[in-house]
This record gives structure tokens, C-alpha cells and sequence, in this order.
């Protein structure tokens, strides 16, 4: 008989007068990759916290390889061997890459750190695990896609015995994802147990073992992958049928609204050429590091370029600071919405109006009727679910999150708007109501420009998409050619590429 790694009974918890979590039961055997899915605000993370000893249960019972635990701290739970890898990364940017890895042992038990031990050491475990990164690169210069990396390696590289992932994929492409998944399939081999948060639900039936569903902070059911299907776990999910995850694609305008010309920025694109119509929803593809957040950064003048144009309606705009482009009406939902998107200690109402204050306020002065107007009217079209409109965004999950940045640019009324990522740790619901929203966002003849790994999301959701490999467009594809292959052959590098043959 396979013996239990970790077994949760009854776990309670609750927030004030918000009970996130109201019952759940789940076990997980010993080498084993076990999922946990559900939407946003079920219960996923705040379960995955408790077991990692950030937050104390308020009842239940958890049992570690058959000892019962209560962990009142993280260096309790790191104690038992179990490791996490959060959803919102927690590194630190003003340090190296090795440094972060080896944040909690950087003297090795020394008084005295040597440097050139540390790096060969990360760069070691960084290649072994089949990631091409400097050690010694400042981590707050990487992309986020590359941090995840960073805090993969990080937790892979301890000892643990239980190791969580809360989305680690979530701004993955799929060849990185495919390495991250064999780094999995070995810690399984050697007895690591695995519990797996994601909202890609296509890649449970590649990993995992067993399934745990949970909604409103209970367990509703557990599922083989084996014998399930994408459709059993998402009617679970949501308690409801789903008919079809993207809207009917309505026809785009002739008329070109926005364009990009002859784009470079030295070292990181080169000769980017784009067009947006009125209505029209244009993909941007590419693996890791291609070049695609760099385009958004330049348009939106967070990165300077060298040359090139921007222009809406055939004009010529000029932006070299963000509040250029929200005045020239372009707008970014960045792909780190914890750091570029909200301001978390904030109220969500204020979040929600803070991209145009002239709307909420006369002669400087606030009008809060107004802006709790327009909150809860976004509220409502993007069903967040909060407690109340003055609660600072830091209290909503990560999904909710990204829809309270959402709202802060529908409010703002851009007609150029640059989704990066804009499904990132969403459950498959709510990813359904922001497709609607971009739908009709389109549909109002907005010109709309979507950034995502998930190549099944270009698909679904875009007139056509244009492929980025190492900041140069190398493709273009739309009707018949926009399948996930013709999009990989384009992304690949041609370096790759040419070894391959």
C-alpha cells in the first residue's frame, strides 16, 4: 500500500468575517503529482499557505507522512520538508541570481561568502535543471518569465520531501514548460511529492496523478485524469455547463488604427513592423525572452527605442514616458500586475479609477460618490468578487487581481489597449468573462494587441498573430495557418532550428 505524503481533513479559515476556506479534505500519496483546481477565490492558495506555515488553520486536522503537524511558521514547515513555490514570486530583485537561490545558506555555513563558489554552484543547478541564465544576473532585470525560473530552481534546488507549485507555468511558453515538467517527472521518480495549482487545465492531463477540485472553499471531488475530461473538471469547477470558451470573433474595420514601424531597440528588436484595425484582436507569439513584453515596454514608454515609429488613425505619436501614452489614449495591462499593475495597499476603488483622476475629481478635489459609481459598475461588468469596494486589492486573489487592472483601463477609455498576459493565474471561468470583455472591447473599434504564452489563447481569441524569435518578426499567421505548429516553427530560433536538421 502506497503510503500518505500529506493528508488534510475539515481545514477552516477564515478572514475576518470571510471564511476562505470551509472545509477541505484532500490526501496526496507518497511520488506522486497531485493537482488542485478551482476558480479564483476558492481556496487554492490560502490552503497551499497553510500548509506551507504562513497562515494557521483555524480547524482541521493535517497529518505529514503520518505524523500529525501544526505549523505555526514557514521554518516549520520547511522543517518538515516541504517547499513552495508562490503564485506571486518572492524574490529579491536587488540581488543576483545565486544569490537568490541561496538566499537562506549563502555562507554555507561560513562567515565568509565565496562568491565564485556560489555562482558555479547556481550556474550548475540552473543548467542541470535546463535553464540558460546568468547567475550572476540582477534578478530585477529579468523578465518575470525568467524569475519564475529563477524561483523554480530556487525550490528545486532543496531537499524537500513535499513541494508545492502555485501556477507555475502561468508565463511559461510551452518548450519551457516541457522542461519544467521533466524536472517534475524526476522529482516524482525519486519519491518527491508534488501538490500542482494550475489553471492550465490541458497540462493535468499530461502531469498529474490525481485531481482534487475545490469551490468557495470546499472540496466538491476528486478526479482521475486518466478516466476525466477537461469538460468534467471545469463543470466541477464552476458548478455550471461552459459551451465555449472564446466569443464569436466579430469582422475588424479596414481602417488600420494602430501601427508600429520599423521598431528597433539595439540588442533587443529589431525592424518590428505591426498594424492594428479598428476591432481588430492581433496576437503577439514568441518563446521566453523573444521580445514580445519588450514591444508593449516601448509603446508605452517604459523602454526607449532607437528607431522606428508609432502611429494611430496614419499620425505620428510621440511617447516617451507612460503618461504619453495614456494621454495619446494607450493603454497596458503589464504582465506582473503585482509590481506594474496595481497599487496593492490601496483601495480597489481607487485602483480602478487611478488611470484617470479627471473623471473622479474637480479642481482637485475627489468625489467619491463618482468614483464608488464607477467601481462598482466595473465591479459588476467584470464580476470581482471582494468584499468591499475600500478593501486595499492585496485582500483579492490573483485572478481578481487582474481584473480590478483591467477595469483601471476600461475605465480609462483607451482606444489602443496592450493585453500582456492577460489571463495569468485566472481560472477558466473568469478567463471566459475577460475574453468577453476584450470581445466587445474590439467590438466598439478598439484596436487590441494580446501577448500570451498560452498559444491556444492566440488562437481562440485573435483575428491573427504576428511571431516574435529573438526581437525580430519572423511570421504571420491568421485562418488556416494559425494552429500551434506553424506558430512553434516560426518562434523557434533559427539556431535551434538548424541544429535540429
Amino acid at each position: 500500500m502506497t503510503a500518505q505524503a500529506i493528508v488534510a481533513e475539515g481545514i477552516q479559515k477564515s478572514f475576518g468575517g470571510i471564511k476562505a476556506l470551509r472545509g477541505i479534505n484532500f490526501s496526496a500519496d507518497a511520488g506522486t503529482i497531485h493537482a488542485i483546481v478551482g476558480e479564483n477565490g476558492a481556496g487554492k492558495s490560502t490552503l497551499m499557505k497553510i500548509l506551507s506555515g504562513i497562515y494557521i488553520r483555524d480547524a482541521g486536522r493535517i497529518t505529514c507522512f503520518g505524523e500529525e503537524v501544526n505549523f505555526t511558521s514557514p521554518q516549520q514547515s520547511m522543517a518538515c520538508g516541504i517547499g513552495i513555490v508562490h503564485q506571486e514570486l518572492a524574490l529579491a530583485p536587488d540581488l543576483s541570481v545565486a544569490e537568490n537561490i541561496f538566499l537562506d545558506n549563502l555562507g554555507q555555513g561560513g562567515r565568509l561568502i565565496d562568491w565564485k563558489e556560489l555562482n558555479r554552484k547556481a550556474g550548475e543547478l540552473l543548467r542541470a535543471f535546463g535553464y540558460d541564465i546568468d547567475p550572476r544576473t540582477r534578478v530585477g532585470d529579468l523578465s518575470v518569465a525568467y524569475q519564475q525560473m529563477v524561483e523554480i530552481t530556487k525550490s528545486l534546488a532543496k531537499d524537500v520531501r513535499i513541494l508545492i507549485l502555485d501556477e507555475p507555468t502561468a508565463v511559461l511558453a510551452d518548450p519551457e514548460v516541457d522542461v519544467l515538467f521533466e524536472n517534475l517527472l524526476r522529482l516524482k521518480q525519486r519519491g518527491v511529492t508534488i501538490l500542482y495549482i494550475s489553471h492550465r487545465l490541458q497540462e493535468l492531463f499530461r502531469i498529474a496523478d490525481r485531481i482534487t477540485v475545490v469551490k468557495d472553499g470546499e472540496t466538491v471531488g476528486q478526479l482521475d485524469p486518466k478516466t476525466c475530461s477537461e469538460h468534467d473538471i471545469i463543470t466541477m469547477m464552476v458548478g455550471r455547463e461552459m459551451t465555449s470558451l472564446f466569443p464569436e470573433r466579430s469582422t475588424p474595420g479596414d481602417e488600420v488604427h494602430f501601427e508600429i514601424r520599423n521598431l528597433n531597440r539595439p540588442g533587443v528588436l529589431e525592424d518590428i513592423n505591426i498594424q492594428v484595425r479598428k476591432g481588430e484582436v492581433v496576437g503577439l507569439a514568441g518563446l521566453v525572452g523573444s521580445g514580445r513584453t519588450e514591444i508593449a515596454e516601448c509603446v508605452f514608454g517604459i523602454a526607449r527605442h532607437s528607431q522606428g515609429a508609432i502611429l494611430k488613425g496614419g499620425r505620428p505619436v510621440h511617447v516617451k514616458h507612460p503618461a504619453d501614452a495614456v494621454a495619446q489614449g494607450i493603454g497596458l495591462v503589464p504582465e506582473d500586475r503585482k509590481l506594474q499593475g496595481a497599487v496593492l495597499n490601496l483601495p480597489i476603488e481607487q485602483n480602478i479609477t487611478l488611470s484617470k483622476l479627471g473623471g473622479v475629481s474637480r479642481f482637485g478635489i475627489l468625489n467619491k460618490k463618482t468614483e464608488r459609481g464607477i467601481a462598482q459598475h466595473l465591479r459588476e461588468l467584470l464580476r470581482i468578487k471582494l468584499g468591499r469596494l475600500t478593501d486595499p486589492v492585496s485582500s483579492l486573489s490573483g485572478g481578481n487581481q487582474q481584473k480590478v487592472v483591467l477595469g483601471k483601463w476600461i475605465n480609462a477609455n483607451c482606444d489602443v489597449l496592450i493585453f500582456d498576459e492577460p489571463t495569468r493565474g485566472v481560472d477558466v471561468g473568469a478567463k471566459s468573462e475577460i475574453y468577453s470583455v476584450i470581445h466587445r472591447l474590439a467590438q466598439e473599434g478598439r484596436a487590441i494587441l494580446v501577448i500570451s504564452s498560452e498559444l491556444v489563447e492566440l488562437i481562440g481569441l485573435c483575428h491573427r498573430a504576428y511571431v516574435l524569435s529573438e526581437g525580430r518578426i519572423t511570421g504571420e499567421v491568421a485562418g488556416e495557418t494559425m494552429t500551434e505548429q506553424c506558430i512553434m516553427s516560426h518562434a523557434i530560433p533559427r539556431r535551434v532550428a538548424q541544429a535540429a536538421h
